[in-house]
């Protein structure tokens, strides 16, 4: 596969759901890809792209976004307090606010820089005790603290577990974000984006179909 035909692909199930062409953001994961991959697909036009990890999005990205206007950086993995500063400089997006202790911070440093990106709640559709995320009994009150500390919640996330369909993951959390008055739902990714598209996903998570399988262990 590839840029192309991911967008192709996306099309047609936004066409097949009824819903206008380009309604869906795209996010290319770029995370542990070789830079030439990276590189291509910038070339080629894109401008959304997600990491996993503050530190090896800072270690590649600013000197990307120096040549190429127009980049859009979605934190997509786990976020560890002490490196939440550094998130908030380099990405316009976070989609794994998951714990109090997190959101707090966020508002502190959002007071004190005066800007914070997009944030997406993390939910755990799974309950999976290895997965992060807030249970979907405890979201409603998660998002209540979240709009409490004055953070711009743009809606919630989701991993659903690999071996259930995902479809019912994808369901329960667009029922979630609609009691709660959210629009944003990320949720989808290589395999299983057109399903999420179909339940209304506004963020697709796509990678290895894009750049390719990851060199090495994690590939």
């Amino acid at each position: 596969m590839s840029l192309a035909g991911i967008r192709a692909r996306l099309e047609a199930a936004e066409t097949a759901a009824g819903r206008p062409p380009g309604k869906v953001r795209l996010i290319a994961v770029s995370k542990l890809q070789p830079p030439e991959r990276v590189t291509a697909v910038l070339e080629a036009g894109h401008r959304i792209f997600g990491e996993n990890r503050v530190q090896e999005a800072a270690g590649k990205w600013p000197g990307w976004m120096a040549r190429h206007e127009g980049v859009e950086l979605h934190l997509l993995g786990p976020l560890q307090t002490n490196k939440a500063r550094q998130a908030m400089e380099l990405f316009d997006v976070i989609h794994s606010v998951d714990r109090p202790k997190l959101a707090a911070t966020l508002a502190r440093l959002a007071d004190e820089t005066g800007a914070c990106p997009d944030l997406f709640v993390q939910v755990n559709t799974g309950e999976e005790p290895q997965k992060a995320g807030v249970l979907p009994a405890e979201a409603d009150g998660f998002v209540a603290e979240c709009r409490g500390l004055g953070l711009p919640v743009a809606g919630l996330m989701c991993i659903p577990p690999a071996e259930e369909e995902p479809a019912l993951h994808f369901a329960l959390l667009a029922k979630i974000a609609e009691r709660n008055g959210l629009e944003g739902l990320s949720m989808g990714m290589s395999g299983d984006f057109e399903t999420a598209v179909a339940l209304g996903a506004t963020h697709v998570r796509v990678g290895s179909a894009i750049f390719g399988d990851r060199p090495g262990p994690e590939g």
